[in-house]
């Protein structure tokens, strides 16, 4: 079987197995092992096999894998104008994968090695992370044509996801966020009039606001980092949040439990600027039973719904 194999390092150079270039940046001369293996699962190289010019095999453990070798490998893929790819990772064991897309082999690489992002913990907000893959396969959901969308089209936005989400009625819950370099800063550049606990004031006034300066200044710390994490990452998030909102036409008052279903997409843009779509929908009465219970098994002592009496 004719195959061409290279190891892509973790700078994002290319070496052939058993050379003294590879051997040198192993650190070992005549090693007496498997000195492909041991670079792959603990020095973040990539293997990348080119198989009868037929088939790109890539061997990787994720957790290791640094960025340039990423990206390098990622850029081959693309140029080699193959169309079948087999991704083998390793975790606590190996897994193998098949595609015949180079546009989803290059982003499962990149969500294969995204860092897990780990929301900061907080009394007021509690998130409940969810399978995304599970909207495909769930008919019933509101959300499902925006995840469908997201992905026939590669995630390049266009006025159409406007347009889908009036017909799915869901815009006026649906807020779109620019995150852009070198600040990386979470800016408002569409805010749904569904949003009521912003006011009606900041509906209008927030276009352009950064989301840390919500008027609800912890609420935004919080998920602004979201925005920022889906941004970076090119990943979606799909989630449960329950939340104590203090709403902006209610200062004084006390702060409203609330509990929604949210899907985050991140969007390409003509330029440099990632658009994070946000959507989320509101949770029924029951859900609400169920979230402050969840608050007061989770610190009785110091639960929101004790220190904030639910609004009637």
């Amino acid at each position: 079987m004719e195959r061409l194999t290279m190891l892509v390092t973790p700078d994002g150079e290319w070496v052939f197995p058993n050379s003294d270039e590879f051997l040198a940046r192993l650190g070992d001369a005549t090693p007496d092992y498997d000195a492909i293996s041991f670079a792959v699962k603990n020095l973040g190289f990539i293997k990348f096999q080119i198989i009868r010019q037929s088939i790109i095999e890539i061997e990787l453990h994720p957790r290791n894998v640094e960025l340039p070798a990423l990206l390098a490998a990622q850029q081959q893929l693309l140029q080699a104008g193959i169309k079948l790819f087999r991704v083998r990772y390793f975790d606590t064991e190996w897994h193998s994968e098949i595609s015949s897309s180079a546009e989803r082999t290059v982003a499962r690489l990149s969500e294969l090695c995204t860092p897990v992002f780990t929301p900061a913990t907080h009394e007021r907000f509690i998130v409940e992370p969810q399978d995304f893959g599970q909207l495909f396969h769930d008919d019933e959901n509101q959300l499902r044509p925006l995840a469908q969308k997201w992905r026939v089209t590669f995630a390049h936005f266009d006025p159409s996801f406007i347009s889908l989400t009036v017909r799915q009625q869901l815009l006026p819950l649906t807020a779109i966020v620019g995150v852009k370099p070198p600040t990386n800063e979470p800016v408002f550049r569409f805010i749904g009039d569904g949003h009521r606990w912003v006011g009606t004031q900041y509906r209008v006034n927030g276009i352009g606001e950064k989301v840390e300066n919500l008027p609800d200044r912890d609420y935004g710390g919080w998920v602004a980092e979201f925005y920022r994490s889906v941004a970076s990452s090119g990943q979606p998030r799909y989630d449960v949040v329950t939340a104590a909102m203090q709403y902006e036409d209610e200062a004084g008052k006390p702060r409203r439990l609330v509990r929604y279903e949210r899907l985050m997409l991140p969007w390409k843009t003509p330029s440099d600027e990632i658009f994070v779509s946000s959507c989320a929908i509101p949770l029924g009465t029951a859900a609400d039973a169920e979230a402050e219970a969840s608050f007061q098994s989770r610190d009785p002592e110091r639960s929101v719904v004790k220190y904030f009496a639910r609004s009637s």
